[in-house]
């Protein structure tokens, strides 16, 4: 039984607290866990839509008003504090932009600063109360863990709104409803509500209202509907009708932002004259319903695109890139708001943006920053068209690169899917649903050349990420009751959104082991690794060795030459060496960590190392047609942090057998002057070449992206020297200047050697 505090006054101590104007009604344990009014009289609350009931706009009420706080450096030790105050143990994240709308009244706090530590927000530094240079479309808001302060009293914390919010829309098609292919993309307007699912009123419906619950649903626009069909049709069918007076802007990111109103309980005449209100959407290329639409939307003209998301764990999301000037490059966060993020979620196919992400969220980029203070009305049709300012180097950096999360269409693809046997909910071995001849049944897929990219586009169809491995055995992992193989043969390119996109061998089985231990599984992760190569390093170092075949043996025994080398007149003569160093970035949410562990490395007595992985880069001479006429390779027998970012620990070292990997946020530098860091040009002759260098070429290890692991440059050998220009990542440059690129190598020098 805990003790109960028993409170005596004396005459002074009565006094005394008669003067201090903190002492009001009955004492209580100082610790006790109920709010106090320590705090100068302040109450919060969270508002806001659309939101659950532990996240929100923040709102203080200072001297009887209520007002917001500024999202400007704010943080997550801010939103720790703010937590408490609002009855919850710690936050889980924040939200800048006004991402549940923006508030109205004083904005009380602006360049709120805490430690993480402070009982109370009065405690953390600030501008001061009231004094601010903010806007309400800056309002920060918290999203705080699901978890009460034993004994903390609700009543004076979060205000509970007491009318109805939209929280969730459907569109139910008006005939064929379960029969209809994924996704719907025409039908009723329905909302959810305490009492169920309901219609919408179209007396006044607009097609700027289609337009945002189209967005909501992942459709980027809108088209005309056959109205008379639909009025017709309503009138044999009985309906619930529960919103109306719905009056949309166009820009909004949720139905629940618009102008609207419920019915009441009494109302007994609802949508008088009226009908309910129907829309019919326009899903992106991606999302096509039908033969008939992918076909449509092919015929028509499309450039390329301008706008492109990197490190995203799952579709349509991402870091934010433009094209600019033939190459790639970010955005920075600066004023991003959810109607920028809108404009871009739907140039790109997708509907209007759930989350505008700050604090290169997905991952940092590299190269140039094009854009920054974006500020979009939501009615643009590409970023370009938005307000915007041209920065400098020194106006913003990579840790601040914007990022996107869009609403996508709901196609049922991850019911088709399932894991089975794993120690947790992303691992496991995968069962497939095929349906034909007869019911729809479970079965599981041949392990067959099942590797990296396969397993990504399962942990994808899931919704549970990137893959960490693509396991061709799983004889660990049981099946129950499921043992026939009913997919052979897949082979993907990673980009696919569900595994019955990839190649298969179709209704025809063919599995070289058999056996549900041979069988595909995966393992998937929400983070990745990526690495990137930074390409002038290499165009600043490259120059020609002639080095003596003596000094080579080593080299030899890790076949870092060219094949004619066997031939060669040992230990006499020499070899050409086009040598150069590499500096190898992960710009990645997860460490690059090698496949093998440890007790499987294999040691080299020639240079004294561990390969922790057999092939680690690929570097390749290539004439303009693709054809390879000198090639290196090299083993990762030293995956470590040579470097990182200021703010960046060293983790990974390879002295007395260390742990070996790349962290986030560290490079690892391949300096020109060791051992095969070389292509052996011995055999070359004259001309125009480009020169390839590609990270982790065989994908053993999982990256968000490996569209940027390729390195290429223009160069020009005349048998003496060599002219080494025009490096960059594969994917940096737009497409007609790749097309260039390879058209005319070694038509422009800038650096001769």
């Amino acid at each position: 039984m805990r003790p109960v505090s028993v409170w005596q006054w004396s005459p002074w101590g009565l006094l005394l607290c008669l003067l201090c104007s903190s002492c009001l009604g009955s004492p209580s344990p100082s610790t006790g866990p109920e709010k106090k009014a320590g705090s100068q009289g302040l109450r919060f609350r969270l508002a806001g839509f659309p939101r659950k009931p532990y996240e929100g706009r923040v709102e203080i009420q200072r001297a009887g008003e209520w007002g917001t706080i500024c999202d400007d450096d704010f943080t997550l030790q801010a939103a720790h504090v703010l937590c408490r105050e609002l009855g919850f143990t710690e936050a889980t994240g924040w939200t800048h932009s006004a991402k549940y709308g923006p508030g109205t009244g004083r904005i009380w706090l602006d360049n709120l600063s805490c430690s993480g530590t402070e009982q109370r927000v009065t405690e953390c530094a600030s501008r001061g109360w009231g004094n601010s240079d903010c806007t309400h479309d800056e309002d920060a808001g918290v999203i705080c863990k699901d978890q009460r302060l034993p004994g903390f009293s609700d009543s004076n914390v979060i205000e509970v709104e007491h009318h109805l919010q939209v929280e969730e829309v459907r569109i139910r098609p008006a005939v064929g409803w379960g029969r209809r292919p994924l996704p719907v993309t025409e039908g009723l307007v329905e909302v959810r509500l305490p009492d169920g699912w309901s219609q919408v009123c179209d007396k006044g419906w607009s097609a700027h209202n289609s337009h945002v619950v189209c967005g909501m649903l992942g459709f980027p626009s809108e088209k005309r509907v056959n109205a008379a069909f639909y009025r017709l049709l309503a009138q044999r069918q009985q309906h619930s009708f529960g919103l109306h007076g719905v009056a949309c802007v166009g820009t909004e990111a949720h139905l629940s932002l618009c102008s609207l109103e419920f019915y009441r309980a009494n109302d007994t005449a609802r949508c008088p004259g009226g009908a309910p209100a129907v829309v019919s959407c326009v899903p992106g290329p991606l999302y096509a319903a039908s033969s008939g639409q992918k076909k449509q939307q092919q015929s028509k003209p499309q450039g390329e695109a301008r706008v492109r998301l990197k490190g995203g764990a799952h579709p349509g999301e991402g870091r934010v890139e433009v094209l600019k000037a033939s190459t790639w490059g970010t955005v920075c966060d600066r004023k991003w708001d959810l109607h920028a993020a809108s404009v871009v979620c739907r140039e790109l196919g997708f509907g209007s943006a759930r989350e505008a992400l700050s604090g290169a969220r997905m991952g940092q980029g590299m190269g140039a920053i094009h854009l920054s203070e974006v500020r979009c009305s939501g009615q643009e049709l590409s970023l370009w068209k938005c307000p915007h300012k041209n920065i400098t180097a020194e106006d913003c950096s990579h840790s601040q690169d914007a990022g996107v999360r869009c609403n996508l269409p709901y196609t049922g693809a991850e019911t088709r899917i399932r894991l089975s046997g794993g120690r947790s909910q992303h691992e496991g071995r995968v069962e497939v649903q095929i349906g034909g001849p007869g019911p729809l049944r479970w079965g599981l897929i041949c392990g067959d050349d099942w590797g990296t990219l396969e397993a990504m586009v399962a942990c994808r169809q899931l919704g549970l990420g990137f893959a960490n491995h693509g396991l061709q055995e799983t004889w660990y992992w049981d099946s129950g009751n499921i043992t026939e193989v009913v997919m052979s043969g897949v082979r993907c390119t990673g980009t696919e959104l569900s595994l019955d996109q990839c190649a298969h061998h179709g209704t025809h089985i063919t599995c070289k082991r058999t056996g549900t231990r041979f069988t595909a599984g995966v393992i998937c992760s929400e983070t990745a690794s990526d690495l990137l190569l930074h390409s002038a390093l290499v165009q600043e170092t490259a120059y020609i060795e002639d080095r003596p075949l003596h000094m080579l043996y080593c080299a030899a025994e890790e076949n870092c030459l060219a094949s004619s080398a066997r031939s060669a007149n040992w230990p006499y003569g020499h070899r050409r060496l086009l040598r150069f160093s590499s500096q190898i970035h992960n710009l990645g949410r997860a460490d690059f960590r090698p496949k093998a562990g440890r007790h499987s490395w294999v040691w080299h007595e020639c240079h004294g190392h561990y390969h922790s992985m057999d092939i680690f880069t690929h570097y390749d001479i290539l004439t303009p047609n693709g054809t390879k006429v000198a090639e290196g390779h090299k083993a990762s027998f030293c995956l470590e942090d040579t470097e990182c970012q200021e703010d960046v620990s060293k983790r990974y070292e390879c002295a007395n057998f260390g742990e070996q990997g790349i962290t986030v946020g560290c490079w690892d530098l391949y300096r020109h002057d060791i051992d095969c860091q070389w292509i052996d040009i011995t055999d070359v002759k004259p001309g125009n070449y480009i020169l390839q260098v590609v990270i982790n070429p065989n994908f053993e290890v999982a990256e968000s992206d490996f569209t940027n692991n390729a390195m290429k440059c223009n160069c020009k050998y005349d048998g003496h020297r060599i002219w080494v220009h025009n490096c960059h990542i594969g994917d940096a440059f737009s497409e007609e200047a790749n097309r260039r690129f390879e058209r005319y190598p070694g038509q422009t020098s800038n650096q001769i050697i």
